[in-house]
């Protein structure tokens, strides 16, 4: 039979291996591979694989000269690593030598302070004297890391020099290949309480703050800008009814995280009276919602800030059954309150 009416003088040749692409190579056979054109009348189809058969040596040069491409792989991020729940119990007492203790005990009193930080778990560090520890608690109850501040007992602001006076517990322990994947300060709270809508706010001690003022949300922080305000820790707050607080002169930022925010099916509002309404002063100050709130004192504050200032006040009190009254509701507080109702309609 004549070389002309034969087809399939080339084939495409796959080689599939694991963890390869599939590669294809064009190769050309002798001119008596194939099939005849009169395939049904002669019957003549001489196969590439009839070939390979009978000449094992051109099988094997095919394969060395095929070079296998390897598929991208897909590197998942490593798991995060924890701390030993013991290690945070441990902190959590001492709160006499806590410099953030005694600034928001002179707020609220001793008895309401301690609650406080107990339940955000709240501790105090050796590492500086008086240094407050924020423990970060994923809604699991594992224990992410701890950051360590040093604050100011009269101000409450953070010591900031002769440098500032910030670092991590998993530092401090010298945790080795320590993976942090940071979660929300107070995440902890979101697993038995599911009904309150959450209050979004960037600095831990606002966080606490802000949720003696106004129980009826869930205070949480993101820890800062760069902190747990992200795609992997936000995504904890799915199907919840949440409100941003951002500190006066990052409301565009957190606006622009909105739309992030409610792609991972959360209802998010942002409150914008402070920056609307702020005045220079405060602007320049960096003020944020737990600044305004500790100026509107309740009168529990208020009557706390006295018994400090004058112990024996509590006897007197006590004695005769005193209370304090004709202490308006700020305007702050109410305005919180009427854009709660606003926002989180059914």
């Amino acid at each position: 039979m004549s070389a002309p009416g034969i087809h399939a003088r080339t084939a495409t040749a796959k080689v599939i291996s694991p963890n390869t692409s599939i590669r294809k190579k064009q190769i050309s056979f002798p001119d008596y591979v194939g099939r005849c054109n009169h395939e049904q009348k002669c019957g003549y189809n001489y196969t590439p694989k009839m070939y390979f058969d009978e000449n094992p040596i051109a099988k094997e040069r095919l394969s060395e000269e095929f070079v296998p491409v390897s598929k991208p792989r897909i590197s998942l991020p490593p798991a995060p690593s924890f701390i030993e729940p013991e290690i945070m119990r441990q902190s959590l007492k001492l709160y006499h030598t806590n410099k953030l203790f005694q600034f928001l005990s002179f707020h609220f009193g001793q008895e309401a302070t301690e609650e406080l930080m107990l339940r955000y778990h709240v501790g105090t560090s050796k590492h500086w004297p008086g240094a407050t520890v924020f423990w970060q608690v994923d809604i699991s109850g594992r224990v992410r890391t701890g950051k360590v501040m040093l604050y100011n007992p009269g101000s409450g602001r953070r010591i900031k020099e002769p440098h500032n006076y910030i670092t991590w517990v998993h530092s401090l322990l010298k945790k080795e290949n320590f993976n942090l994947r940071q979660c929300l300060f107070g995440e902890h709270l979101l697993s038995s309480d599911q009904q309150r809508p959450v209050a979004l706010v960037e600095s831990e001690k606002s966080a606490l703050i802000s949720s003696f003022y106004l129980p009826q949300y869930l205070w949480i922080a993101s820890g800062g800008k760069n902190g747990a305000f992200n795609r992997d820790a936000m995504s904890i707050l799915r199907n919840r009814r949440v409100l941003l607080f951002p500190d006066l002169g990052a409301t565009d930022y957190w606006n622009s995280k909105m739309e992030i925010i409610r792609s991972l099916g959360i209802e998010v509002s942002l409150f914008d009276f402070m920056e609307r309404n702020a005045t220079k002063e405060e602007r320049d100050a960096g003020y944020d919602i737990a600044d305004f709130l500790l100026r509107e004192e309740k009168k529990e504050a208020i009557f706390n800030r006295l018994i400090t200032l004058n112990p024996a006040l509590r006897t007197l009190v006590e004695a005769f059954d005193l209370q304090l009254v004709n202490v308006e509701k700020t305007p702050l507080s109410a305005t919180v309150q009427h854009t709660r109702k606003g926002l989180f309609k059914r």
